[in-house]
């Protein structure tokens, strides 16, 4: 089997959007009611993946899709945790219909109702909620709602820890995933995405996270940011900071997925980062949907680019499959697989 670990539901029904516009609505003018729940039919969610998702999928051959909402819509940075929480509500049940829609097919991550200046406590509840009634499998975690002016405490801060203690009691991993930026100096998708994944890795070398938590996993996505294309630096920067070797001190903790958008970049990733700490994703439909000129397909067909390197059988299997099941463990009981080992 084929796992896509990062997949978003890019192509939600206009009734999702709809209420959001609700929401937004509201915001700017308080005598408006708040918006009825999003009115979206199990026919439209069909043509809305037909044409998209599952119409990539299939002509890729890939098979399982780690699916959550739309990342860049999770714009926690608008309204107050009220807002947020209506919104991750109403996106999280959308992505629990699409998994029992298509159960084969789809498996939900939730977005959390994070908002800046707030505690985790509803970010709990929602996790709660989204494991033990919609049987879903993971989290994203935004490490900046504020939408790119970066006013949260870092990751390793105790302030997560009660979220991270939740994550531990679950056996759930997360994404590290940022939003949409509100911050004019970083492009959403090309910079404040790719500066958070490799600021998360610096912040995870930089304290004791994995000492206090030591099974806590987290996935940088979009092939980690710059953190490939410059381990040399880490490696260095934690020797010189005094700090316990990469091998060592995160990678039994931290994963990377392989949305990278060209051959030579997914072969620098396998070249750099050991083989059981590589995911297999493609963020499709997602951040890049055109087609690359140079070779006539979608930029984001990174199974193209994997099955272009000659990799043995071990190797592929690892990347295509057995690491997600590890690094998610409720997938297999959701999907229906043995895990391999």
């Amino acid at each position: 089997m084929i796992i896509d670990c990062h997949g978003h539901y890019t192509t939600a029904p206009a009734g999702l959007q709809a209420f959001r516009q609700g929401q937004i609505a509201g915001l700017a003018d308080a005598t408006l009611p708040s918006p009825l729940a999003p009115r979206v039919s199990d026919d439209e969610i069909r043509a809305s993946l037909e044409g998209a998702q599952l119409k990539f999928s299939r002509e890729r051959g890939t098979d399982l899709t780690i699916f959550s909402p739309r990342a860049s819509a999770m714009a926690h940075h608008i309204g107050t945790q009220t807002t947020s929480i209506a919104w991750a509500r109403a996106c999280n049940d959308l992505i629990a219909r699409v998994c029992a829609l298509y159960p084969r097919n789809f498996a939900g991550v939730a977005q959390l109702p994070q908002s800046p200046g707030a505690d985790l406590g509803a970010s709990i509840a929602e996790l709660e909620r989204c494991v033990n009634e919609l049987g879903f499998v993971g989290i994203n975690l935004n490490p900046d709602p504020s939408g790119g002016h970066w006013t949260s405490a870092p990751l390793t801060d105790r302030f997560w820890y009660p979220l991270y203690e939740k994550m531990v009691e679950f056996d759930l991993p997360a994404m590290v995933h940022v939003s949409s930026s509100c911050n004019a100096n970083f492009h959403a998708t090309g910079a404040h995405y790719l500066n958070a994944d490799t600021t998360a890795f610096m912040q995870f070398i930089t304290s004791d996270l994995f000492r206090d938590f030591p099974t806590l996993r987290f996935v940088i996505p979009h092939g980690g940011g710059a953190v490939p294309y410059h381990w040399g630096r880490y490696r260095g920067l934690a020797q010189d900071l005094g700090r316990p070797t990469l091998e060592h001190g995160l990678l039994g903790n931290v994963f990377f997925d392989t949305c990278v958008y060209h051959r030579p970049g997914i072969a620098l990733l396998l070249d750099v980062v050991p083989i059981d700490n590589i995911l297999f994703g493609s963020e499709m439909v997602g951040a890049v949907r055109g087609i690359d000129p140079r070779t006539g397909h979608h930029y984001d067909d990174t199974k193209r680019y994997i099955d272009a390197l000659g990799l043995d059988d071990d190797t592929r299997a690892k990347i295509f499959e057995r690491n997600a099941l590890r690094v998610y463990p409720r997938l297999a009981a959701v999907a229906g697989l043995a895990v391999a080992t």
